[in-house]
């Protein structure tokens, strides 16, 4: 039973990727406004009917990473080294392991690509203008941003022991996604990125000492 199951997850998956692959080639290439769902299933080669069965809509093909990109970010969290901080690990996987996967997670976190990798960086750089320049894209991509928040900031609060709703867990996941867009616009954004997620680093320290530990009186002689 378990090869067969393993033979349909692979073709599910094939065909998953070959959608979305031929969704974002005809969407950067003419416009996505101005491609069709029967367009992308035809350049994959599978029915409109088999499309919808992998994307609950049209927008749903331009981040088809979403699912995984969130339970990376849990991941992140969740199994960092012994030792290492929930910014350390956040910053380590957002600026390093993710690459240009950080793209994908939000729009607007595009964060310019080393020397070398300008021709991949250049891609990206039209995926992201697509998206700020589609008003439905925009909308998704927001929708979407606001639940890979959500599922971080749970992850923090579970691992750290604080609870459910904590102000400084959602504080952590928003500052933390949000250091791309914010990196982006400095002269050295990859200098800038390491010096906000140093600066998450030092408020976060303060952030998880007790909030509610007794204040020394001061004892006269």
């Amino acid at each position: 039973m378990n090869a067969p199951t393993g033979r349909r997850e692979r073709k599910k998956a094939q065909t998953r990727k070959a959608l979305a692959d031929a969704a974002l080639e005809l969407f950067l290439d003419r416009g996505y406004d101005q491609v069709g769902v029967k367009e992308v299933a035809d350049a994959a080669d599978v029915s409109v009917t088999t499309l919808f069965k992998h994307f609950p809509c049209k927008e749903a093909l331009v981040f088809d990473l979403d699912q995984d990109i969130e339970a990376a970010l849990v991941a992140a969290v969740r199994e960092r080294a012994p030792g290492v901080s929930v910014p350390q690990a956040l910053r380590e996987h957002l600026l390093t392991a993710v690459g240009p996967h950080t793209l994908v997670l939000s729009p607007h976190t595009l964060i310019p690509p080393p020397p070398g990798e300008q021709t991949a960086g250049t891609r990206l750089a039209e995926f992201s203008r697509m998206v700020e320049e589609t008003p439905a894209l925009r909308e998704y991509a927001h929708r979407m941003w606001m639940r890979h928040e959500t599922a971080l900031a749970r992850a923090i609060a579970e691992e750290t022991g604080a609870p459910e709703g904590d102000a400084a867990c959602a504080a952590l996941a928003r500052f933390a996604l949000n250091a791309p867009l914010l990196a982006r616009s400095h002269p050295d954004p990859h200098r800038a990125a390491n010096e906000i997620f140093a600066l998450l680093e030092r408020g976060w320290g303060r952030a998880e000492r007790p909030l509610t530990a007794p204040v020394p009186h001061r004892v006269d002689p």
